[in-house]
């Protein structure tokens, strides 16, 4: 079965600093306290700002944020296991492109 494209009207880009904490925390269906722990953990990292009430993320963090929320949820996972599992993922993906354009 063959995947349906999404029209280009439905899709809405993003620019790198577009998500705020609450934006964050919806994205990924959690709690801004858990946005929180995981930025102070060093598992998540904004892009900007100082304080909580500045924070910026990218939708490159969106994504990270959903998959260790999903692995914490479905193996119960502690933050930082989770943050190196999505790691390991990512590097693997990026691998493979890597090969694919070889």
């Amino acid at each position: 079965m063959t995947p349906t494209p999404i029209p280009p009207a439905l899709v809405e880009l993003l620019d790198d600093a577009a998500l705020d904490l609450n934006a964050l925390a919806r994205g990924c269906a959690v709690t801004t306290e858990w946005v929180h722990t995981h930025v102070e953990a060093g598992v998540l990292e904004p892009l900007a700002g100082g304080g909580a009430a500045e924070w910026r993320f990218s939708s490159t963090t969106l994504a990270r944020a959903r998959r260790i929320a999903e692995l914490e949820h479905t193996y119960d996972a502690d933050p930082q296991l989770a943050a190196l599992t999505a790691d390991l993922m990512e590097e693997v993906a990026r691998l493979r492109r890597l090969v694919r354009d070889f």
